[in-house]
Formats: structure tokens, C-alpha cells, sequence
């Protein structure tokens, strides 16, 4: 018989929030910011995101404590347009999971690689060996009890933010007034206009907002937490240190060296920049940081994508085998199929270029169609209910982060969002599966209705992609 899981406290929640969010992108920030953007649109960049990211993290905190029957993320749009639009966010979401660990996997590497020049090349084949070694070592590790992996990465938070606090302390002990000001609005190769930085701003987008991922973390794990009260406020607060960090981690360096010096740092560039200021101990500190960092982070993101997996089949929206839980209290072959998702793509990079780049883009454009659908709830049942004290307030929470959100993926990168669509084909075919085992048939006239069009975008887009009219 399976041992009843201990339930997670609030410190050990927010520690997973920003420790699943706090991966390898703040590593790079200050290089790839410094290719898209001057000091003065990062800032109003990081002031839009920031905004648009607390509004979704109010949206997770009102659901969680108004809906605390409603269990992942998923469930938001289940309840409020029907199984096919809750299949459709659970497996975004999943998807968004397990490319999350395949970025991190890449990333590793180059950590790695500061020490042993053998896995400078992310995704060579002895890269990816080394890599797949320690993504099945995670899997065993989560499948030995969810929560004692939880208080590992409360634990691994504390030590990876250790590094990150220097670096900040550092840069801006070292910050110069006339280096951050001297291109302050300025992109090196246009003159300074409102669309100039407009477009600044939009190269800003995946950027920022992949850095953000994960931070519904406390929110698909809301079944395990002591309550959803705690889940909700856990979101809150780990989100807003994810804010104060990001800022000051990426904007201090345009006050150390300029633009031209920082686009040109090797990757991940904040090892490197931590060298310049204090000497060569300083590369080996931040990589041991990232790679602590990374390893925190593909720790929580093994344990989210199965967690997904098991909701999902409980609310029959997957076979219900995926449900079935370990004498640990862990859905077994929802984990062990996620690690063969990982491990099958991560082997398909060899054949790539800029494989971490792909990876968070697309795990970034995968995840934005969860909150999208997560917003839209929160608007309908805000208005349902808006006689309600607070609740009209609550509508106009859910009406920017949808606002925001839509415009932000428009702007990133709409191409990845069409190759979800592929990913998605497998996933529809289990969901048809299901239905057939519970109610008898395949879907309902709506259901083949959006399959059809989500087939037909992913045709388009495979041959598009042959044809190279979409650029990944």
C-alpha cells in the first residue's frame, strides 16, 4: 500500500517557485539583454514583464484559494471550457516541462565545460551521455518520494543564490555611473527612436519571460501543499524575488562594461563576467552556482511534468495507468515517460544548433498557452461571480494577464508556438484513447472540430519549416 505523502510547507513551496524558475537563464541574462536591448528598454522591458508576471501570479493565488478544489494548473481549464481545453493546457504544460529539462541539460554542459574543456560543445555526443546520466539519476531520485526531492531543492535554493548575491553585491560595488548611461537608449546601429526602442523591447520578449517559467510551480504541486492558501501566497512572494533578482542581476552589468564588451562574452555569460571582476576564482565560483542552480532546477521540473501526468489521468483526461502511484506516493510510469521524452530529444540535438536556444524558446511558447487559458479562467470566473467583494478587481487582474500574455508570445516568437502544435498530435491520440475507454467514444463534435485545426497548423507549419519560410 502506498505511504500517504507528507505535505509541503510554505517555505519549501516559494524555495520550489524560485528555485524552478531560477535555472540557467539568469547565468546569460546580462550577455543575451545586452544583444536585444540598451539599459533604457531592458528597464522598461523588465517593468512591463515584471508587471504582466505579478498579474498572472495574482491570477494563481485568487484561483488557488477561490477554486481550492481544482487540482494543476490544467484544471483551471477543464472547469471553465470543457476536458478538450483542460488536455490541451495539461499537455502544454507537460511539454513545457519536459523541454525545460532538455534546456537545462545543454546548459549543464557548458557548466561543466569552464572545468573540462571535453563538454565545451553542449551538445557533443560524450555531452549528451554525460547529461543523460544525470537526468535518469534525478528520475530515480524523484521516483524515491516527491516531497523528500521538495526539501532537497529548499536546500539547494539557499546554495545556489549564494553566488548570484555576490555577483550582484560585486556589480554594483563596481558599477560606473558613465558606463551604464553612455548608450542608454541607443541599439549600436540605428538612431534613437520610439520604434527603435520599441523593437528593443520586443527582442526583450522570449528572453524575460522564459526566465520566468516555472513559477506555477507551487500551483501544480498544490495537492501536496499544507493548503492552498499556503500554494497561493508561496507564488506570490517567490515571484516577486524572482523580480528584485532578475533586475538586478542583468541590469548592474551595463554599469561595469558596455554593450559591445558584454554581447561578446562567452556563454553563459555571467561565469566569465564574474571572472573579469575578481579574477579567475571567480569563473570556477558562479559555475559552481549554475550548476547547482541547473541541477535545482531540473529537480523540480522532473518532479512537475509527472505530478501533471497523474492529475491529468485522475481527472480521466489521460489512461489511468499514468495515475498509478509507487509504495513512495509517485506516479512511476508518468515519470519514467517523461525521462524518454527528454532523453529521446536530447539525443535528436546532437543534430542541431543553438540547441539551448531552441529548447527554452520552445518550452517558453509551450507554457504560454497555460496561462493564456489560466487567464481566461480567471476573467470568467471573476465575472460569474463578480457580485462578489473583490472579485471585479480580480476580472481586471485575469484581463491583463491575458492582454499580456498573448501580446508578449505575438512578439517572441510566434513560430514556436505553431511547432507545438506537432508535439501536441501524440498527446490528442492518448486523449482520444481515454475518452474511448470512459465514455465509449472518440470526441465530441467540438473536440474533432479543434483537432482537425490543430492537425491542419501542424501540417502548415512541418511544411513551412521544409520550405524554410518559419526561421527557428
Amino acid at each position: 500500500m502506498a505511504t500517504q505523502p507528507k505535505k509541503i510547507n510554505g517555505a519549501a513551496l516559494t524555495a520550489l517557485v524560485v528555485t524552478t524558475a531560477i535555472g540557467s537563464g539568469i547565468f546569460a541574462l546580462s550577455s543575451d539583454l545586452a544583444a536585444a536591448a540598451s539599459p533604457g528598454a531592458a528597464l522598461i522591458s523588465w517593468l512591463i514583464v515584471g508587471f504582466g508576471v505579478m498579474m498572472l501570479a495574482s491570477c494563481f493565488n485568487n484561483l488557488l484559494t477561490k477554486r481550492s478544489d481544482l487540482e494543476g494548473i490544467f484544471a483551471y481549464g477543464k472547469e471553465g471550457f470543457g476536458p478538450f481545453v483542460g488536455f490541451i493546457s495539461g499537455s502544454g504544460y507537460w511539454m513545457s516541462s519536459w523541454l525545460g529539462n532538455v534546456a537545462f541539460a545543454t546548459v549543464c554542459m557548458s557548466a561543466l565545460g569552464y572545468f573540462f574543456p571535453v563538454f565545451s560543445k553542449d551538445n557533443s555526443p560524450i555531452s549528451i551521455l554525460v547529461a543523460s546520466i544525470l537526468a535518469w539519476s534525478l528520475t530515480l531520485l524523484v521516483n524515491h518520494g516527491i516531497e523528500s526531492a521538495a526539501l532537497m531543492n529548499a536546500v539547494i535554493t539557499i546554495c545556489k543564490l549564494i553566488p548570484i548575491f555576490t555577483f550582484i553585491v560585486v556589480a554594483a560595488i563596481l558599477f560606473k555611473g558613465h558606463v551604464f548611461t553612455a548608450q542608454f537608449w541607443g541599439n549600436m546601429t540605428a538612431p534613437v527612436t520610439i520604434a527603435s526602442v520599441g523593437g528593443q523591447i520586443k527582442q526583450c520578449m522570449m528572453i524575460m519571460m522564459w526566465v520566468f517559467v516555472g513559477i506555477e510551480g507551487a500551483t501544480v504541486l498544490s495537492s501536496r501543499a499544507k493548503s492552498r492558501k499556503t500554494a497561493g501566497r508561496a507564488t506570490v512572494i517567490g515571484v516577486a524575488c524572482l523580480i528584485l533578482i532578475y533586475v538586478l542581476a542583468s541590469i548592474l552589468p551595463y554599469g561595469y562594461m558596455t554593450r559591445a564588451e558584454l554581447i561578446q562574452l562567452k556563454q553563459p555569460a555571467m561565469v566569465y563576467m564574474f571572472q573579469h571582476m575578481v579574477g579567475p576564482w571567480g569563473g570556477a565560483f558562479i559555475s559552481i552556482g549554475l550548476f547547482i542552480s541547473i541541477m535545482g532546477a531540473w529537480l523540480s521540473w522532473t518532479m512537475l511534468p509527472a505530478e501533471t501526468m497523474r492529475l491529468m489521468a485522475e481527472q480521466g483526461l489521460l489512461p489511468k495507468r499514468f495515475a498509478k502511484e509507487n509504495k513512495h506516493g509517485v506516479p512511476t510510469l508518468a515519470l519514467m515517460t517523461t525521462a524518454c521524452m527528454v532523453q529521446a530529444f536530447m539525443i535528436m540535438l546532437i543534430f542541431a544548433e543553438k540547441a539551448y536556444e531552441f529548447a527554452y524558446s520552445l518550452c517558453t511558447a509551450a507554457i504560454v498557452v497555460c496561462y493564456i487559458i489560466v487567464a481566461a479562467y480567471q476573467i470568467k470566473y471573476s465575472w460569474q461571480n463578480r457580485a462578489t467583494k473583490g472579485n471585479i478587481l480580480q476580472l481586471w487582474v485575469g484581463i491583463f494577464t491575458l492582454v499580456f500574455e498573448v501580446v508578449a508570445i505575438t512578439l517572441a516568437g510566434l513560430q514556436y508556438l505553431f511547432v507545438c502544435l506537432v508535439v501536441y498530435i501524440p498527446g490528442i491520440i492518448l486523449y482520444m484513447y481515454t475518452k474511448k475507454q470512459n465514455e465509449n467514444r472518440l470526441l465530441t463534435k467540438h473536440e474533432w472540430s479543434a483537432t482537425i485545426l490543430i492537425c491542419s497548423g501542424a501540417v502548415i507549419t512541418v511544411t513551412m519549416l521544409v520550405m524554410g519560410q518559419i526561421h527557428l
